[in-house]
């Protein structure tokens, strides 16, 4: 398991994927902060970073916030 942080903006005009470190990304996505929208769309880009399948991935903090503590499985 490895856990990573990631700093979401949502509703922005273009999509944009940051590696501030090993373990800490920044993220903006179009989709809205709302009914969970962006925060799938997070989800989708993480695992295509890590080459991996979406369910593998999961947020346990900060569903409601923009700082988000993320689980990804082995």
């Amino acid at each position: 398991m490895k856990y990573i942080h990631v700093k979401v903006m949502a509703g922005m005009k273009k999509e944009s994927f940051k590696q501030k470190s090993e373990d800490h990304f920044e993220v903006s996505v179009k989709e809205k902060a709302e009914r969970n929208l962006a925060n799938k769309r997070v989800l989708e880009l993480i695992s295509l970073h890590f080459k991996i399948p979406v369910s593998k991935t999961r947020i346990i903090n900060g569903h409601r916030s923009p700082s988000k503590l993320l689980v990804i499985e082995d």
